[in-house]
């Protein structure tokens, strides 16, 4: 059975990985330097099925003593998201099952970022989690949802570079009650 496309990119590895390659290049070597806990086996597995998906692309091969490395990158960022098309056709159960799942990914990231750092310094590191309540209505969503994408947009466009430091930035938006 063919997992479809919500289930190949919602893969904890496989997140992982679409992360590292978000405006850049890298082989499975770097890849791995980049994801040292992740089994190589595991990692091989994961980059063949995020490439059969057609989700990262082949977009070098390098020669090297023999065999040929292979370099991988995101081609169409929107074959490495969901569609609302996709997300409409889920059922209540798959949309919990897909919060869950991405939940379950940034709790992953910050257990790796506590493991990894000796003296923990949230403030430092610029950690923030916080939860607000906006009072808007619809025409005012729409006006910060899309200055919103355009500050993404700007800073998701920077590679890593000397001094750059990778930092997972997620955004919930959950809508309450609706007026009566």
């Amino acid at each position: 059975m063919k997992e479809s496309t919500v289930d190949v990119i919602l893969h904890p590895v496989r997140m992982r990985i679409i992360q590292q390659l978000i405006n850049q290049q890298l082989t499975a070597q770097q890849l791995k330097e980049l994801l040292p806990d992740i089994p190589q086996a595991s990692l091989y597995r994961n980059i063949k099925k995020l490439a059969e998906a057609c989700v990262i692309h082949i977009v070098d091969e390098i020669p090297i003593r023999g065999t040929v490395e292979k370099v991988y990158s995101i081609q169409d960022p929107k074959k490495a998201s969901i569609s609302p098309e996709e997300l409409n056709n889920l059922s209540k159960d798959e949309h919990m099952s897909l919060f869950i799942k991405f939940l379950a990914n940034l709790m992953g990231e910050y257990d790796r970022y506590l493991k990894n750092e000796e003296n923990i310094d949230l403030f430092a590191d610029g950690v923030t989690f916080r939860q607000t309540s906006l009072f808007l209505d619809d025409e005012e969503f729409q006006q910060f949802a899309q200055e919103l994408r355009e500050v993404y947009i700007k800073y998701a466009e920077k590679k890593l570079d000397k001094g750059r430091r990778r930092r997972t930035v997620a955004t919930i938006i959950i809508p309450g009650e609706t007026d009566q």
